[in-house]
């Protein structure tokens, strides 16, 4: 399998982050438990947990911190070594055994896909930019989507996802599937 989807969700968080500004890291973003900066943090650690579960790491349940200036360079690292350890030979096919399941790597890669598009979105969202991102990345990420919320926990944080949400009718498809994981759109 092609990691062109994740390479894309990657694309388009790092465009996004681009755009973040140094004043807005301590804003609120609608992971109600995340400024802009843990958001971010969040969204490096994601890539630090494909490459760690690929090479057999154990779970870092701390996750990242990193230097409001140095997010950009953490998150490009990290996807890059994500992608890396993806590439490798065996890794789609190799299980992986994770807090909140265990599944083959392509899968993870489907997940930190979804999660890294998402967190697109939230970033966006909580820094005043364009929420309408990539609807064909939309439509290639809602069965993973569908799939995944059949047992993920949904509620008030610090579930992962909140109650699924209607999203108005003239939503895009990015706020729809935001709406679908439980935002407030």
């Amino acid at each position: 399998m092609s990691t062109q989807t994740y390479e894309d969700t990657i694309a388009i968080f790092r465009g996004v982050l681009a755009s973040v500004t140094p004043d807005q890291t301590t804003s609120p973003t609608p992971c109600a438990s995340f400024t802009v900066a843990q958001l971010i943090d969040h969204t490096v650690f994601t890539q630090h947990m494909v490459t760690d579960a690929l090479l057999d790491k154990p779970f870092n349940f701390a996750g990242v911190e990193v230097a409001p200036a140095e997010q950009a360079t953490a998150f490009d690292r990290a996807a890059a070594d994500a992608l890396a350890e993806l590439d490798r030979a065996g890794a789609m096919q190799k299980v992986v055994s994770l807090p909140f399941g265990t599944f083959p790597g392509e899968h993870l890669m489907e997940l930190a896909a979804l999660d890294t598009f998402q967190h697109a979105w939230d970033l966006a969202k909580a820094t005043g930019q364009d929420t309408d991102l990539d609807a064909g990345m939309v439509e290639s990420l809602w069965d993973v989507a569908v799939a995944h919320m059949e047992h993920a926990p949904r509620g008030e944080e610090p579930a992962p996802y909140g109650p699924e949400q209607t999203a108005p009718a003239a939503s895009s498809a990015a706020d729809r599937l935001a709406a679908f994981l439980g935002r407030t759109v």
